[in-house]
């Protein structure tokens, strides 16, 4: 872990935890991840408060998720008369909204922690395709506990072991969202070759 990650924590604590994680559910680039991590382990020797920091943490997450879920909402919006002018846009955009309206929980819920490297992006989509914002609320809230629960309590179980633990759940998370990223897109290619076959 490098010094300034530790001074950032050590001179702002839980403020910088808040906007770390706010930042990071906007696809901004910043060690979130590390950052709940040292912070559980700063919890473990007595020089933060667990419960503080984690519940910063939470805020700024799900602030950074209302902030994105937001943005979708308005650029669709905007966006929306373009995109009806169509009838083949219009339907894909039907298709869009119905599957997000039902199987978009899903999503929110597992892009906030198993996927967190798509989080963001499934943000905007849910605002933009038209999730209702209290199912959006409800399992983005669910997630972020899970995210952070996992990261500050491995922090703080972890101690010095810090870096090897952030390098191994970093890993992870790439390899599960690629694989969920070929996942979508081979399902995508089965359906269409299926409908291409079974049409005369």
């Amino acid at each position: 872990m490098t010094d300034w990650m530790l001074a950032l924590i050590g001179d702002w604590g839980v403020t910088v935890l808040a906007i770390v994680t706010f930042l990071s559910c906007l696809a901004v680039p910043v060690p979130s991840s590390m950052m709940m991590l040292a912070s559980g382990a700063f919890a473990a020797s007595g020089d933060m408060a667990l419960i503080p920091a984690a519940s910063a943490a939470l805020v700024g997450a799900v602030a950074g998720d209302q902030t994105g879920y937001g943005l979708g909402r308005l650029s669709y919006r905007r966006a929306e008369g373009w995109l009806l002018q169509s009838p083949t846009r219009a339907a894909v955009l039907n298709r869009a909204r119905g599957q997000v309206q039902t199987r978009g929980a899903v999503a929110v819920f597992f892009s906030r922690w198993l996927f967190s490297v798509l989080g963001p992006y499934v943000n905007l989509l849910a605002g933009g395709a038209g999730m209702t914002w209290l199912t959006f609320t409800a399992m983005g809230v669910a997630g972020e506990i899970v995210w952070v629960s996992v990261y500050v309590g491995l922090g703080y179980l972890a101690g010095g072991q810090i870096e090897q633990i952030a390098d191994l759940l970093g890993n992870a998370s790439g390899f599960l969202a690629s694989l969920a990223i070929t996942g979508v897109l081979g399902w995508g290619l089965w359906r269409r070759r299926h409908r291409s076959a079974t049409q005369p």
